[in-house]
């Protein structure tokens, strides 16, 4: 049966939108953040990059009306009531974090930090100055999730089985330059995405099995890009990453999903973004709710928006919205986060730490 036409596919705003200041103006945020910003109508009223020149070009793009000469002139001049949207290397965040007044709101770029130990400091520094602080998770906003979301709280789907994410695609890299001598790349900075949204639906798991893996054809890339993850929820539900960034065979093959399986029903998304990555494939949201019979048909629900940039409002949005006091849910908030964080340290261990040998014969 179909559902009705009431899903709800967008993030709520916030009544009275904040200032928001932009310390980092790279590629992520000239491809989604500001963009996103633009569509739900939020401000940015000024900028700062270590790059002059980077900056000069996104406030031009963009028109933000002033650039900051440095780090510590972008926090001081800041308006009082702004959002600081921080998008740095995780590498960069602490010390940003340190320099910034007590209390104020903070959107900070995933991951948080490049270790669960660097996570573990970020959240000291933000409980310590009392910052209000979220990470910046947005596949929770993207449009398909938001729709998921809400026909399985509704119950349309029964009890969740299975979730499965599978990425088979061919990521180009070289866009990214920054991530070629980490040690960790893969999972903390692609399918921490896919761990933080299964914990979202399911909460954190009971353990976590994993093996990461570099590629022949990006030897450069020593962080990883393969990986296989397990999430232990006991026996139900199942829940599994797998992802194959070197699929250099064409498009046809390429696949790019997310499944939700339950007693009642199944939805499968195609996230299209990470196939022909930046250019990305059409999404497409397909569900299927059993009758009285156990019998239905596939549908498709059609869905306004994507994961870039839309899914970068929501992640705003919500911040703001607390901020201001409309709620008193902040769903990436960095206390959320550290426990994304601490799956994805499990993931890590996991692989370094191998699988079972088998037994003498």
């Amino acid at each position: 049966m179909p559902l009705a036409d009431d899903i709800r596919q967008t993030a709520l705003l916030p009544a009275k939108p904040l200032p928001i200041v932009s310390i980092g103006l790279g590629g992520i945020v000239r491809d989604a953040h500001c963009p996103a910003y633009q569509i739900a109508g939020f401000e940015v009223v000024g900028g700062y990059d270590i790059d002059s020149e980077r900056a000069a070009m996104m406030a031009e793009t963009f028109s933000i009306p002033r650039l900051y000469n440095s780090l510590s002139e972008s926090i001081s001049k800041a308006p009082s009531d702004a959002v600081f949207d921080i998008a740095v290397p995780g590498s960069a965040i602490a010390d940003i974090l340190r320099e910034i007044p007590s209390g104020r709101a903070v959107l900070i770029q995933k991951p948080m930090g490049e270790d669960f130990a660097a996570a573990q400091e970020i959240l000291r520094i933000c409980r310590e100055q009392e910052l209000v602080a979220a990470i910046n998770f947005q596949l929770r906003f993207a449009p398909f999730v938001i729709a998921a979301r809400d026909i399985i709280e509704r119950g349309a789907l029964g009890e969740i089985y299975d979730l499965e994410f599978r990425v088979q695609c061919n990521t180009p890299w070289h866009l990214w330059p920054f991530l070629f001598p980490l040690p960790r790349c893969e999972i903390l900075y692609h399918s921490i995405h896919y761990v933080d949204l299964v914990r979202s639906f399911c909460g954190s798991p009971q353990r976590v099995y994993a093996k990461t893996l570099s590629h022949p054809s990006a030897p450069e890339l020593r962080g990883g890009a393969r990986s296989m993850i397990i999430m232990d929820y006991g026996e139900n539900p199942r829940a599994n990453v797998m992802t194959n960034h070197s699929h250099a065979y064409g498009a046809e093959k390429q696949q790019s999903f997310v499944k939700f399986e339950g007693s009642k029903g199944a939805i499968q998304i195609r996230a299209g973004l990470n196939m022909n990555y930046p250019i990305g494939a059409p999404d497409r949201f397909e569900y299927i709710l059993l009758d009285d019979k156990g019998e239905s048909n596939w549908r498709t629900l059609d869905i306004a928006g994507s994961w870039f940039p839309e899914a970068f409002i929501g992640t705003m949005a919500s911040l703001m919205r607390y901020a201001n006091g409309e709620t008193n849910s902040l769903p990436t908030s960095v206390e959320d986060a550290i426990l994304t964080m601490a799956t994805v340290e499990a993931a890590y261990e996991s692989s370094q730490h191998g699988g079972a040998p088998l037994p003498q014969v």
